[in-house]
């Protein structure tokens, strides 16, 4: 169960491989249901995780019950509710599994512990933290000039899973298009 982690620390980092071992004892393992709700958005976020298997998304719901979207992670990808994990406020955004998934989860205090602990740890967070920024940013920006059709190749070529694995109702919220001109332009190409 800790495998796939224990790889991916091995693949980007030089730790020792009792240190990887030692990191991984502060994780632990939850399976979550499709659709389960890790993080509600009136909750402050607690947990850092690492997706073994499945699937998990970022939105948030207006007052009119419409979903935004703004975040999809995949396996052996981290994920959290970032803000809140950091300043410890309420979410204001919903953590959700999309499909049965398998996580290790470490909490707060802990994480922040290991990333003292050890530097290499806090250089991945920080590249996690960077990627995360850029990757939102060249969304924002690039996506407020785009039509539909450009939305949807900027995916396919920088996240193209979103379009593999995601509903169309969820990626249309993410691209800020309705579901069927995502199927349209979809068509299309």
């Amino acid at each position: 169960m800790y495998q796939k982690f224990k790889e991916y620390l091995q693949n980007i980092t030089s730790l020792k491989e009792t240190d990887i071992d030692y990191i991984a004892g502060f994780f632990s393992f939850k399976t979550a249901k499709r659709n389960e709700i890790l993080v509600d958005c009136a909750q402050v976020c607690t947990d850092f995780y690492f997706i073994n298997k499945g699937m998990m998304r970022i939105y948030t719901l207006n007052s009119e019950g419409i979903e935004t979207s703004r975040f999809f992670a995949f396996e052996e990808m981290f994920c959290t509710a970032l803000p809140s994990f950091i300043d410890q406020k309420p979410a204001g955004e919903y953590l959700q599994c999309l499909e049965k998934s398998e996580l290790l989860v470490c909490k707060r205090q802990d994480f922040y512990k290991l990333i003292k602990q050890f530097p290499e740890l806090d250089r991945v967070y920080r590249k996690i933290l960077e990627l995360g920024f850029i990757t939102s940013q060249k969304r924002i920006y690039g996506f407020q000039g785009f039509n539909a059709l450009e939305k949807v190749k900027w995916t396919i070529e920088n996240q193209p899973r979103i379009l593999l694995r995601i509903s169309n109702k969820m990626a249309a919220s993410y691209l800020g298009i309705s579901p069927s001109t995502l199927s349209r332009v979809k068509a299309k190409l």
